[in-house]
């Protein structure tokens, strides 16, 4: 557990130390989170699973999150000791930070299994106002990967941006419909303004009420910015875990089970530890409710990235040259799958 708390707690001590002095801290939480994991990931594989179940860390980054945005805000919208270099760097590492760490972070406790650390996880992902992804991911991503009906799983062939523009809509709006139908199946009948997307939409405009009390429309527009970011980075994320990969229908007209054939993994040990263990992505599909320490990669029977996820996550950002770095291995694996 050690390694998941020094890769994943240290950059934010970093922003909260550039959003704080600037200056020199504003590269070092930058590089912490970029170069220095990029050649943490060279010196070895894969950190042991373990029984550990990672709640203690998992609630103290939810603690960091909620004290580290606002100071963001705060710093970015309002601060007068920063320069605009400083801020377009703290601007980058937050984005990086909420978008890699706090949305691994609260994709676990979404999938815990009692309901405070859940009510937790909705509460991050409402303030990057993006708390449909609760609904989405839960209801709609965990039923549907792989297949057609999931918006969030990417086709081959398809670049980057044009699957983001039908992502963000597509994920939306399943999450709603998936949402009203649990709500018309239900044998109560539903308490009305009870519906969780008016609890996102709600808690998405009070956190912008609460950043424009600490720092004018100034602190709005920055919230809405990072928020935006680590909404792209989630979305690379689902775009380089499931590229390409197809559930087979059956013979009974349904998909076929979700297997460890059916995600990407990347097998690098630090950025996995820095964002608990997502690049472990198999393991987590096949059963949710598992910890993250204790995820495991078989590179037999799991599609194996050439790089860290988010090495991949950049090379994402250019269709040419992810088509170029993907599309052999993605033929290799789907005969190799037949």
């Amino acid at each position: 557990m050690l390694w998941y708390a020094i890769a994943s707690l240290t950059p934010a001590g970093l922003l909260a130390a550039a959003c704080g002095f600037g200056g020199a801290f504003s590269w070092l939480a930058l590089f912490s989170i970029t170069v220095f994991v990029f050649f943490m990931d060279k010196l070895g594989h894969y950190i042991p699973n373990t029984d550990t179940d990672g709640r203690v860390l998992s609630l103290i980054l939810a603690g960091v999150h909620l004290g580290l945005l606002p100071l963001g805000i705060w710093a970015l919208g309002a601060g007068l000791h920063l320069s605009f270099l400083d801020k377009i760097l703290i601007f980058t590492g937050l984005g990086l930070f909420f978008g890699q760490i706090s949305n691994s972070n609260a994709h676990e406790l979404i999938h815990a299994s009692t309901r405070l650390p859940r009510r937790i996880g909705i509460l991050l992902y409402i303030t990057l106002l993006n708390g449909h992804h609760v609904s989405a991911h839960l209801r709609v991503h965990h039923v549907h990967a792989a297949t057609p009906a999931d918006p969030n799983s990417a086709r081959a062939g398809e670049g980057f941006w044009r699957f983001v523009f039908r992502a963000l809509r597509g994920e939306f709006v399943a999450g709603l419909r998936a949402d009203t139908a649990q709500r018309a199946r239900s044998s109560k009948a539903a308490i009305p303004f009870t519906h969780p997307y008016i609890a996102y939409t709600l808690g998405a405009f009070l956190a912008l009420l609460f950043s424009f009390n600490l720092a004018g429309w100034s602190g709005v527009l920055v919230h809405i910015g990072i928020g935006s970011y680590a909404q792209l980075q989630l979305l690379l994320s689902d775009y380089v875990q499931h590229y390409g990969l197809q559930r087979r229908t059956t013979t009974k007209g349904k998909s076929e089970p979700v297997g460890p054939q059916h995600s990407w993994n990347a097998p690098t040990w630090y950025s996995s530890a820095m964002m608990l263990n997502a690049p472990k992505h198999s393991d987590h599909h096949m059963r949710p409710s598992r910890a993250f320490p204790a995820l495991e990669i078989t590179p037999d029977t799991m599609p194996i990235l050439p790089h860290s996820l988010p090495v991949m996550a950049v090379i994402a950002l250019f269709p040419p040259l992810w088509r170029r770095v993907m599309s052999a291995r993605l033929k290799r694996w789907q005969k190799s799958a037949e």
